[in-house]
């Protein structure tokens, strides 16, 4: 069996659990409805004794969201989520990737009330193969983020009636709660197992002189690390706090090295400081990464200098920079992953009068106009990012670009 590098597994994970993303409204999505909302409403006009009751006895036993069969149609199902409101409750606001639905702008996504009930609900008819994560937001101040003052996320909450849930932080901050639809494709290697042997993580500094001053990351080595025989492969990840405590990154490589699917990789995890700065091809950064950041790591670890064994990557902005690393060194670089890169950023032209005077998709025309490089490019984008509809799967490309 053909062993790939940790990389290409990496990113079918990452592309599931990405950031909430922002979208338009659609008056298609918002017209959808329940089945099971719809015949409540019938039930409780009939004066059904109980049908409010024996309602939310089986939402608590099924665990939300609702998901329900659409009859003649096998790849798409209604997602219904729920709130159990109160005489308190004014609005409940649903913050997620979805179709129709606005991160930015939660009461562009509001639950509807049940009228004369405790019943919030909001229907979406989605791919049966999703996965993704939301937050609901009750009594929301229904201004876009940009204007609120705060944490703005105050409101935002797991679901309280679904029992699963994904972690963003150790400490718990920012729990999302986990939606995983019947047809989505099984990924056995986020789970832990006890059998399996495991790696190690550390945390560094180093004080670096090309960008005046300390920073911080993270050295993960795999299970039985040896200074003796074949090198390790290199994978380079930014946002590294991410990868090192959110995203299992150490589960995913130690499941797939006891399964016999990956070669054995070191893999160093790079903190931001801002990364909207540091992370949009940012010359002083890169260079930072490839002459004092690497540097360090091989002359303290039995791995790799061949850029063939070499992967740079990220998610979003990290993925433009992983690709802008990759241009200017390919000499260093020969694999880049990129998670749902922020292709469309462009700098500021010269002489711009105006914020928004950009040179969009400036790293696209990069490649363009660039030699053949020897580079070979992951390229992944979950099937909900940036709150769009899509028809095809989450698209993993595998290769040479254009220019490699």
């Amino acid at each position: 069996m053909t062993k790939f590098p940790v990389v290409i597994w990496l990113c079918f994970l990452c592309s599931c659990i990405g950031p909430p993303a922002t979208a338009q409204q659609s008056a298609e999505q918002a017209a959808i409805r329940s089945p099971r909302v719809v015949m409540l409403g019938k039930q409780l006009k009939a004066g059904e004794a109980g049908a409010l009751d024996n309602f939310w006895r089986e939402v608590r036993q099924a665990g939300t969201p609702l998901v329900e069969p659409i009859s003649g149609d096998d790849r798409h199902v209604l997602v219904t989520f729920l709130w159990r409101g109160g005489p308190e409750t004014k609005n409940v606001g649903l913050v997620s990737d979805l179709p129709g639905t606005a991160a930015e702008e939660p009461g562009k996504s509001l639950l509807e009330n049940l009228p004369g009930t405790n019943v919030w609900f909001r229907t979406y008819k989605l791919r049966n193969d999703g996965r993704f994560t939301y937050y609901l937001s009750p009594n929301d101040s229904l201004l876009p983020l940009a204007q609120r003052k705060g944490r703005y996320w105050d409101t935002w909450q797991a679901d309280p009636l679904n029992p699963h849930h994904f972690v963003q932080h150790e400490d718990r901050d920012y729990v999302r709660s986990l939606v995983e639809l019947p047809g989505a494709t099984p990924i056995p290697w986020i789970e832990a197992k006890s059998n399996v042997p495991k790696g190690r993580t550390e945390e560094f500094d180093l004080s670096s002189k090309i960008l005046g001053e300390e920073r911080s990351f993270w050295i993960y080595t795999p299970p039985r690390y040896t200074t003796e025989g074949r090198v390790y492969d290199l994978l380079v990840l930014f946002d590294g706090e991410n990868y090192a405590r959110t995203v299992p990154t150490a589960t995913i490589i130690e499941n797939l090295l006891a399964a016999g699917r990956i070669r054995p990789p070191i893999v160093l995890m790079v903190k931001q400081k801002d990364r909207n700065v540091e992370l949009a091809c940012n010359e002083r950064f890169t260079k930072f990464v490839v002459q004092e950041l690497i540097p360090w790591v091989r002359a303290r670890y039995h791995v790799t200098s061949d850029p063939a064994e070499t992967t740079i990557g990220g998610q979003s902005f990290g993925g433009l920079a992983a690709t802008f690393a990759g241009l200017r060194h390919p000499t260093v670089f020969g694999n880049v992953l990129t998670i749902t890169a922020d292709f469309t950023w462009g700098p500021h032209k010269a002489n711009a009068a105006d914020l928004e005077d950009l040179e969009y998709e400036w790293i696209i025309q990069q490649f363009a106009a660039s030699p053949r490089l020897s580079l070979r490019f992951v390229i992944t984008a979950g099937l909900f990012d940036w709150g769009r509809r899509y028809d095809s799967p989450a698209v993993v490309t595998r290769g040479e670009s254009p220019h490699a």
